[in-house]
């Protein structure tokens, strides 16, 4: 008996008279109403029953499925939420992409932080999972994008100790399953041929049992019991070799899989035809695919198999496809040609609706975090494109799913995908050489070049494995592509670093949370407070106040700085940090514990702060009103001179792009609205304003502090700010560069800042006209002016060298021209610049001669070495001994190459010795 397999003995199946049978197959416990079944029913156990004979009476799109199961929750009692973006990373900060409905609630609400926003409630969530990229299009069930509907429930044990959130219990398993058994007899399936799997759950240090639902071969639902969490003294050992107890709370976490119920009333070969028809008919159209009577039914036979292919449960994807292709009585190599062109149109399907969804919600191709990803998807999706023949714009194709989907920002989605084509061709052409040079490493070795050789290429230069295993079999090299490549890639990039943890003292465990005043006032700077504790560190104090006016560093913001004064003591107050509520006052010198002190902040400082920070609102307000919506900020950081705000953006901002976002900032400087502050509920906010109010980081807690300038902007922020942004003064942006492929920063300055900033770049002009002895207006004229001239007497100075070496090449007093098996060579010294022997050396090539041209310049020993047309000499080795004769080296192509060494003195001698070198490297 299993740890678990008590929870799994549930009233309900005892009352619908279901058994508890054990796979043939597998191995794996099930519940059936059917106690003659054997198997478990999950491929390859068993295969698919369901194509072209649909599992319910009715057939059903996307969006009456999902109809379906909303109102059918609606008609039990569950409040339908609005899906979330599938940029989980918006709402929470320690994942990527929303991979599950459960998402959407962790971790404030399963913790039981804060309660859910309806309980029970359900939802139709938009996912994306890159771990099923590599069996997309080959198993016929797989999409990376799909809706995972769900319904879900909060409870809490009676007994708990400590308080949550929410309280009590909703419902829970019995109920759960019987949910399920419910909707199916809702859509007409046949009872009898569904199981219910027996698959424990881990996760995020969680765990619970859970159950998976298959019908007619597919898996059609996952409904988990979150009620564990990992304890090194608990009681159940789980899968990951991990020990685990029960918590207070306990959740209903189920999944249902939109796509694949509407395949299962489709019953059509694989879910693409069911949720992609018109793309599906476009592609396969476009590609010009059309098979005869007797290839369809041979691919619909393969359908009905192809769950066999999930890379997940087999060693061998091709070896899979062999057994497939024996099973139907054709030739293996047949059967590939006729469905992996097919497999293909399927991938670029998904891939399309993936990226509809990634670029729709906001997500910038880059090459970290949830944009590479989105990169990984369009370059994958932009190969598949080139392999079956498609010849439709990859931004077409994404914007048919884009309309469908309903995204309203599908003029920037198409620019996006156009600028990432036009990167990535630039990419392959200079990465297609790396792959070259790799192949000629691994060439003749009997070693194929290494899988993470292949991720290298593809991180560094995008480049494909299949490109990479097509250059390697022209030079002879082995490719070993496995078939989870791309998982792996997107396994490099799903994970986000785990948050350092404060390094503390555990004494600050027992102090209160410090009041901080500046929320209530601002512009406050002095204020009295008790010393709650003083902490000695190796370069001073950590002194801990009942409340303060000092800011703590956070969001981006540097902290305060002033005085504390109890009696005759002031002390520097030099840095100030938060730990857990706690506000830390590093100083220089201890006030005294219980002491009464005055709290002193430079007033200042703390107003270039202020204006700073709203600065920064301005700026990612204007940002986007100028760019598009899809700008985000990916960093940020203020000052006292200047402030940067860093954004993600998929091109360089223009300078008349950066002009208009300062007319933008500045005409909310000059309209001198309102900048308030209020504390509201995080799911009203959220309701409200959606998750772009956390552009500047995730806050904790049930209610969040909100700053609204005024109608523009309203963001999620615990900084300072100014009372109006009129009080700013002014806005300036000083400069913009890229920090990374897709991220584009700001560096701007405000109030007096912002005059003393653009008062640098005035002086830099009158110094620019005083040496050019103009008009400063006249500056840019006369610079161009004085640069066309000093290009024009750059190019007659390239000229007369050229006439001074093609005279040179003619014959000089240093020149010998000797025969060189048959072809004339010109041995001949020139104490000249580079750029002279080179010309010289070039001219004597370009007349068919061959040429040795050393100069003794600048005290050391350089040879130009040209090799005109037809010759089979190497100037690259030539040279290369020619330069070991004066103590150094040198090479280049066969045709013209350079070197030299530091013994001039042996110079003359070398090129005594020139050509009997020439001879014998021919010889």
């Amino acid at each position: 008996m299993s740890d678990l397999e008590a929870e799994y003995r549930l009233d309900y199946f005892e009352e619908e008279g279901f058994h508890r049978r054990e796979c043939d197959s597998c191995g794996v416990h099930f519940w059936t109403r059917d106690a003659d079944r054997e198997v478990c029913g999950e491929p390859p156990c068993a295969d698919y029953s369901f194509i072209d004979d649909p599992g319910f009476p009715e057939s059903y799109t996307l969006e009456e499925m999902r109809e379906a199961f909303l109102s059918f929750f609606d008609d039990h009692d569950h409040e339908r939420i609005d899906p979330y973006p599938v940029a989980a990373n918006r709402w929470r900060d320690d994942v990527l992409l929303t991979q599950a409905s459960i998402y959407d609630f962790q971790p404030l609400v399963t913790s039981g932080q804060t309660p859910p926003p309806a309980n029970p409630l359900a939802i139709s969530q938009p996912c994306i999972r890159m771990q099923d990229i590599d069996n997309v299009g080959k198993t016929g069930r797989h999409t990376m994008a799909f809706e995972m509907m769900a319904h879900h429930a909060f409870n809490v044990r009676e007994d708990a100790d400590a308080e949550y959130a929410y309280e009590g219990e909703v419902y829970w398993k019995d109920e759960t399953v019987e949910y399920c058994d419910e909707f199916f007899e809702h859509l007409g399936a046949d009872l009898e041929e569904i199981t219910y799997i027996e698959d424990p759950w881990v996760g995020g240090g969680n765990a619970g049992p859970a159950i998976e639902v298959i019908y007619k071969g597919a898996e059609l639902a996952t409904l988990v019991f979150m009620c564990m969490e990992q304890d090194p003294d608990g009681d159940y050992e789980m899968k990951d070799g991990n020990t685990y107890s029960f918590m207070d709370t306990y959740i209903v976490d189920t999944g249902y899989g939109l796509e694949r119920w509407t395949w299962m009333s489709q019953g059509t070969p694989t879910v693409y035809e069911a949720i992609y028809p018109d793309a599906i008919d476009f592609l396969k159209e476009n590609a010009g695919i059309d098979y005869t009577d007797e290839q369809q039914t041979i691919v619909n036979r393969a359908a009905k198999l192809s769950g066999r292919l999930d890379i997940d449960d087999v060693d061998d994807v091709e070896a899979a496809r062999g057994d497939i292709a024996e099973k139907l009585g054709v030739d293996v190599a047949e059967l590939r040609e006729l469905v992996e062109p097919l497999e293909d149109i399927y991938a670029i399907a998904d891939h399309s609706r993936t990226l509809a969804y990634m670029l729709g919600d906001g997500i910038v191709p880059s090459n970290v975090g949830t944009g590479y990803l989105a990169r990984m998807v369009l370059r994958r999706m932009k190969r598949l494109v080139d392999n079956v023949g498609v010849d439709a714009p990859l931004d077409e194709l994404v914007d048919m799913q884009a309309e469908r989907l309903g995204y309203e920002n599908r003029d920037t989605i198409r620019d996006i995908v156009r600028t990432e084509e036009r990167k990535y061709r630039k990419t392959l052409e200079r990465g297609s050489r790396k792959v070259e040079q790799l192949a000629d490493e691994y060439a003749g070795t009997g070693e194929p070049i290494p899988t993470e050789k292949l991720l290298e290429l593809y991180d560094s230069h995008g480049i494909q494995p299949d490109m990479v295993a097509e250059i390697a079999a022209e030079r002879d090299a082995e490719v070993a592509v496995p078939d989870d490549f791309y998982s792996l890639v997107a396994d490099r990039h799903e994970g986000v670093d785990d948050a350092d943890e404060d390094d503390r003292d555990e004494r600050f465990a027992d102090l209160p949370p410090t009041e901080k005043l500046f929320y209530d006032d601002q512009e406050r700077t002095e204020f009295e407070a008790v010393v709650l504790d003083v902490f000695e560190r190796e370069d001073g104090y950590d002194v801990v106040l009942d409340q303060t006016m000092f800011y703590p560093e956070g969001g981006g913001q540097p902290a305060d700085r002033g005085t504390l004064t109890a009696g005759e003591t002031t002390v520097e107050v030099e840095d100030v940090q938060e730990v857990d509520d706690v506000v830390l006052h590093r100083t220089d010198a201890d006030p005294g514990t219980g002491e009464f002190v005055r709290g002193q902040v430079d007033g200042e400082r703390r107003t270039a702060l202020m204006q700073h920070h709203t600065a920064t609102h301005l700026i990612g307000h204007a940002a986007r009103e100028v760019l598009g919506d899809h700008v985000r900020q990916a960093g940020a950081q203020k000052g006292t001179d200047s402030a940067r705000l860093d954004v993600r953006h998929y091109e360089r901002i223009t300078r008349e792009e950066v002009k208009e976002i300062e007319r933008v900032a500045n005409r909310l400087v000059a309209e001198n609205v309102a900048v308030r502050q209020e504390w509201p509920h995080r799911h009203e906010a959220e309701a409200e304003h959606g998750f772009d109010l956390y552009q500047g980081g995730i806050p904790p807690g049930t209610n969040v502090r909100l700053i609204h300038v005024g109608d523009a902007d309203v963001q999620a922020c615990a900084g300072t700010h100014v009372g109006r942004t009129g009080d700013i003064g002014a806005v300036k942006v000083l400069k913009t560069e890229p920090v990374q492929d897709g991220v584009e920063r700001i560096v701007f300055a405000a109030g007096d800042a912002a005059v003393r900033a653009t008062q640098r770049t005035e002086d830099a002009l009158y110094d620019a006209a005083d040496v050019l002895d103009v008009d400063p207006q006249d500056v840019p004229e006369t610079a161009e002016r004085f640069f066309e001239e000093w290009k024009a007497r750059g190019k007659e100075i390239e000229r007369l060298t050229e006439e001074l070496a093609e005279a040179r090449a003619g014959g000089g007093a240093d020149a010998e021209e000797v025969d060189v098996d048959g072809t004339p060579a010109v041995v001949q010294r020139l104490d000249g610049d580079a750029d002279e022997i080179r010309a010289t050396a070039n001219a004597l090539r370009e007349e068919g001669k061959i040429a040795v041209v050393g100069s003794g310049a600048d005290g050391s020993a350089q040879f130009v070495v040209g090799v005109p047309e037809g010759s089979d000499l190497n100037a690259g080795e030539v040279v290369g001994q020619l330069a070991a004769r004066v103590g150094g080296g040198g090479g280049g192509p066969p045709d013209f190459a350079q070197g030299g060494g530091p013994d001039v003195e042996a110079l003359d001698e070398t090129l005594e010795e020139a050509p009997e070198i020439l001879r014998q490297a021919l010889a």
